[in-house]
């Protein structure tokens, strides 16, 4: 049950995978967690652990839904929070999975948190679709995802207003990177 006593919505799979074809302006993500343990993800991270070249198809049908929402003028932004020393898995993210992103157009920022304290960003990852649609990542603490939650009626306030903050305490990956 939800605060309010209603029944959470739940997402899976195509009912998930349209919001991301079907968002009209923009699509935000803050990710907070410093490790995600994702099924999908098990063989490429233990490649990279091992040392492996990241293959030259990696994330490709990412890379390529990324590339279509920007030739149409919407925007994907991401604001990723990181303390150092950088967790195996968000090194993974930097070698393997960003600079690919970014490369297919997606705004990656980076807000460090090592040296300062949080400004006020939540503990919860989620997705904000047009600036009206909220969506929870939940997560267990070692990273495995628990659901994706749609939120009822949203303070869609509270969202932007978080968003604006993570943007604001943020640099660009390949500002962060170098």
């Amino acid at each position: 049950m939800s605060v309010d006593g209603s029944s959470p919505v739940l997402l899976e799979g195509n009912e998930w995978k349209a919001y991301f074809r079907n968002f009209k302006h923009s699509a935000f993500r803050l990710e907070v967690h410093q490790t995600y343990t994702m099924p999908a993800e098990a063989d490429s991270f233990r490649d990279f652990l091992s040392g492996a070249q990241r293959p030259e198809s990696f994330n490709a049908p990412w890379h390529q839904t990324i590339r279509e929402h920007t030739a149409a003028g919407r925007t994907m932004v991401r604001a990723k929070v990181v303390r150092r020393p950088l967790t195996p898995y968000s090194r993974y993210l930097f070698e393997w999975g960003i600079p690919g992103n970014v490369a297919a157009g997606e705004d990656y920022q980076i807000v460090d948190l090592t040296d300062r304290t949080n400004p006020g960003l939540p503990e919860q990852d989620f997705w904000m679709f047009d600036e009206s649609t909220v969506v929870h990542l939940n997560y267990r603490p070692d990273g495995t995802q628990i659901n994706r939650e749609l939120i009822q009626e949203p303070d869609i306030g509270k969202y932007l207003a978080w968003r604006d903050l993570a943007l604001e305490s943020a640099v660009p990956f390949s500002v962060y990177r170098t």
